[in-house]
């Protein structure tokens, strides 16, 4: 079973709906009151129960686009949803954590620059979400990031602090900080990319163009 694509069905035509009302974004956004809990619970001190609910968070990413893919429930709204529940969970809880210094502070500036960067570009090339589809690189980084996480605040509680857990939860978030700046970067010039070609096409409609955006 593919991890990365779950629940895809090599040569089904999908059908995209124009509705909200889906299993897949009401699992999205039921992940939105997870994140102030999780805040409460980091500063309580409440370490432990915090990652259960980081965990819960991280996991429904991973089911909501399964189901999504498994039973045809993609949407227009779930298409720029979900990236939204994403960029918004990775950012307060990795500021919360970097808050209560559970992870490095440059973890944080990896995910929110590269953000800022890409939100203004593509306001001022689309006024809106852009026409790009999430990239293999880029669910790799989030899965790196999601997993690091919960893993770094797992392994600030009790005996796992001598154990390999904080390593492991460095090096994930260290990877998926990395790979970020790259995906944003490739993100970046496909954004620039497209809309050049959209303004190309509508200077000089009906004129086909090979070009790979």
């Amino acid at each position: 079973m593919r991890l990365i694509g779950a629940g895809t069905q090599d040569g089904f035509e999908y059908t995209v709906r124009e509705t909200f009302w889906t299993v897949p974004n009401i699992i999205t956004v039921l992940r939105f009151p997870l994140i102030p809990i999780f805040v409460w619970l980091v500063a309580q001190g409440e370490y432990l129960a915090a990652f259960w609910v980081l965990a819960v968070l991280s996991s429904t990413d991973w089911i909501d686009g399964y189901i999504a893919r498994r039973f045809d429930q993609m949407s227009t709204v779930g298409q720029w949803l979900d990236p939204v529940a994403d960029r918004l969970a990775l950012i307060i809880v990795s500021a919360t954590l970097v808050g209560f210094d559970v992870i490095p502070l440059w973890v944080l500036l990896a995910v929110v620059i590269p953000d800022l960067v890409l939100s203004v570009n593509t306001y001022l090339l689309f006024k809106g979400p852009p026409p790009l589809k999430v990239t293999v690189l880029g669910k790799i980084r989030t899965a790196c990031l999601l997993v690091g996480l919960p893993l770094a605040l797992l392994g600030s509680t009790g005996m796992l602090r001598e154990s390999l857990v904080p390593a492991l939860a460095l090096a994930l978030l260290a990877l998926g900080s990395a790979l970020h700046i790259i995906a944003s970067v490739d993100y970046f010039i496909k954004a620039r990319q497209t809309a050049a070609r959209l303004r190309r096409e509508q200077a000089h409609p009906g004129v086909e163009e090979d070009v790979t955006p």
